[in-house]
């Protein structure tokens, strides 16, 4: 027993000593910055796809609140004298509203109840806040009294309020409701009490600890990925199904209750989830877009139609604006321009102002047309780029090389770029994790002197279109290599950005919630990682004088931060097996402690929402010895590592 254990012994001590055959050997040239990373380079992207918007990050809770949909009561459950009119409205580009009369019965009552998007979610002891505009509907009349309720999902009132409306003028009404129990799937109820009948128009139910209109946890998740851009308001969504659908930005700003009703790009789009009530009531628009760019620190980038309908829902030429009348869309993104960045002393400037925001809101880059593809784009593009750089030469000007990753048509995308100096080119990828991984040297040998890249849409698509580790590592890999090669890949933004577990049509999604709660995939970790880690220069990584872009499943690359003097060393290993990696970091007398952040999990494994999330960052405290680092990588495992 004693020979047998003298014999381990001596084992351990030869292995401690001999070379470990799987051992890789990384080198960080830590005292040479080289390409400057742009502030921008790691960001997010808002489409109203999956509830995104109304139903999400706009924080109202009231379905059809101003009752333009194209089914006026569509979203309610009216009982008792309920009529619809639009004369005299309180709203010129929303005109109806609905009318509570006397039912004629004691015991029979008026009323309508709303359940809003999913059912409406309360929150013991939080404040909601109701406002309608309100009228009597017979001047001269007696004051006219109406009851709000939210109800639980047992039929129970958790909370009730009165409001008298006193004036045949419209008029905003509010009151306070505060629900004594926790109800996921709520609604919320008026009655008329008197006889005396009312009109309303702009029924509004809003959680008291919204931000600027929009939900403070979501508002939270985006603040906490540091984002550097943000681009929205799409996507296929600035598009339109048609010209007439389009988004269009001056729709969305001014009175919020004025803001007329658009119909949303994906209500009938995917056959598997169709969705006739998903419209934009654009409560959620761009001056609201703009200020949650300042909040979360990001450069706003918004994106304007160039006068296409989807090209994959039309495909014949007359969809689209004819060349010749093109001019109203040159000066929508003109006035945007002015909008974002025009004195007080300007049209837009002094609209901007009105609504809250005197100061400009220094915008510096600008996306014209999404995916496009062909030689529709370009002759029309040509025309906004010349406009734009007469009156605004310091505005960066953002095309697009159409929806694909590679192709005929992408070829095409970029030659015309080039041939019309754009700044950036907005590439598209939703791809398997497999082509990410293999993809990692995908911008290695891309021409240095054309435009810059802006990787505006792009997620793997693991099996069964899941937020899962395997989808999440691999984009991590891919990542090393936008890092590896800052000096043409300007920024990139995953998409989409959110999902209502319950509204989805599309996924993955970075952010998943329900009407209470929301959670942060596995790739919004990774997107978090690389965008509080990002620094300000690119080191050379090399192994065996190569980049380290996937040789037997290994991924990294490295960064200077100049503000805080630290080098950042990112690592994804694919493998299914740990791989043991020396790192030196020639320049660098001795590396001491290092702060490890470890992502690693189950490929299938993801996190959901309502339960504990499975793969979170993990940090501990590493020791080097000289200038070098021994680190043992784990199998499918990403690390970023501070020196």
């Amino acid at each position: 027993m004693k020979k047998l254990h003298l014999l381990a012994t001596l084992a351990l001590a030869v292995a401690s000593i001999a070379p470990v055959s799987a051992q890789r050997q990384l080198t960080v040239q830590a005292n040479k910055p080289g390409a400057v990373i742009q502030p921008t380079m790691y960001g997010i992207f808002f489409e109203d796809i999956n509830f995104g918007a109304d139903g999400g990050l706009y924080a109202e809770m009231v379905e059809n609140r101003s009752f333009e949909f194209p089914d006026r009561l569509m979203g309610w459950n009216v009982f008792g004298n309920v009529q619809m009119s639009n004369v005299r409205p309180a709203f010129e580009r929303n005109p109806n509203y609905v009318i509570l009369g006397d039912s004629g019965h004691i015991e029979k009552r008026t009323g309508l109840e709303n359940r809003g998007f999913f059912g409406m979610g309360f929150k013991k002891g939080l404040r909601y806040d109701f406002s309608v505009y309100a009228r009597l509907h017979d001047a001269g009349t007696r004051p006219a009294r109406i009851r709000v309720e939210l109800v639980n999902a047992n039929n129970n009132i958790v909370t009730r309020q009165r409001i008298t409306i006193g004036t045949s003028e419209w008029k905003k009404y509010t009151c306070s409701l505060t629900p004594n129990v926790t109800e996921p799937k709520g609604l919320m109820r008026i009655f008329l009490e008197t006889p005396e009948g009312v009109d309303l128009d702009h029924v509004s139910l809003f959680p008291s600890d919204n931000w600027n209109g929009l939900r403070a946890d979501l508002v939270k998740d985006l603040e906490d990925l540091k984002p550097g851009i943000f681009r929205f308001p799409g996507g296929c969504i600035v598009e339109g199904t048609d010209l007439e659908t389009r988004y269009q930005w001056k729709n969305s700003v001014g009175q919020v209750e004025n803001r007329p009703l658009n119909e949303n790009r994906w209500n009938y789009t995917f056959a598997h989830r169709m969705y006739p009530n998903y419209f934009q009531s654009y409560g959620l628009g761009f001056y609201e877009f703009f200020l949650l760019s300042e909040k979360i620190g990001a450069e706003p980038l918004p994106v304007v139609s160039c006068g296409l309908a989807c090209q994959f829902q039309n495909r014949t030429d007359d969809a689209h604006v004819p060349v010749e009348n093109l001019q109203p869309y040159i000066d929508d993104a003109l006035d945007l321009i002015e909008f974002a960045n025009g004195g007080t002393d300007t049209k837009w400037g002094k609209l901007r102002a009105d609504m809250g925001h005197p100061a400009p809101f220094n915008l510096k880059q600008i996306g014209v047309g999404n995916e496009q593809w062909g030689a529709l784009y370009p002759v029309r593009l040509e025309k906004f780029i010349k406009a734009i750089r007469a009156k605004y030469p310091q505005i960066k000007i953002c095309g697009t090389s159409g929806p694909s990753a590679d192709g005929k048509d992408f070829d095409y995308g970029w030659q015309e770029m080039k041939r019309l100096k754009v700044d950036l080119v907005d590439e598209h990828y939703y791809k398997p994790p497999q082509w990410f991984l293999d993809n990692a040297g995908r911008y290695d040998n891309y021409d240095r002197k054309g435009p810059k890249v802006f990787a505006g849409e792009y997620a793997a698509h693991g099996r069964g279109d899941l937020n899962n580790w395997e989808a999440a590592l691999s984009e991590a890999a891919f990542m090393t290599g936008l890092e590896r090669n800052a000096d043409v890949v300007y920024q990139a933004t995953y998409a989409p950005l959110f999902a209502h577990v319950e509204g989805w049509q599309w996924k993955p999604d970075l952010i998943w919630f329900d009407n209470l709660t929301s959670t942060r995939s596995a790739n919004w970790y990774v997107q978090m990682l690389y965008g509080t880690n990002k620094g300000t220069n690119v080191l050379r990584l090399t192994e065996d004088g190569k980049p380290v872009e996937g040789k037997d499943g290994l991924y990294a690359s490295a960064v200077y931060d100049k503000d805080v003097k630290q080098c950042i060393v990112k690592v994804a290993n694919s493998a299914d097996k740990a791989q043991q990696v020396v790192i030196t970091m020639k320049g660098m007398k001795s590396v001491g402690n290092v702060k490890a952040i470890v992502l690693s999990g189950d490929p299938k494994m993801e996190n959901l929402v309502g339960r504990p999330e499975p793969i979170k960052p993990v940090e501990k405290q590493l020791q080097g010895s000289g200038n070098q680092l021994t680190v043992d990588v784990p199998a499918k495992g990403f690390m970023v590592l501070r020196f």
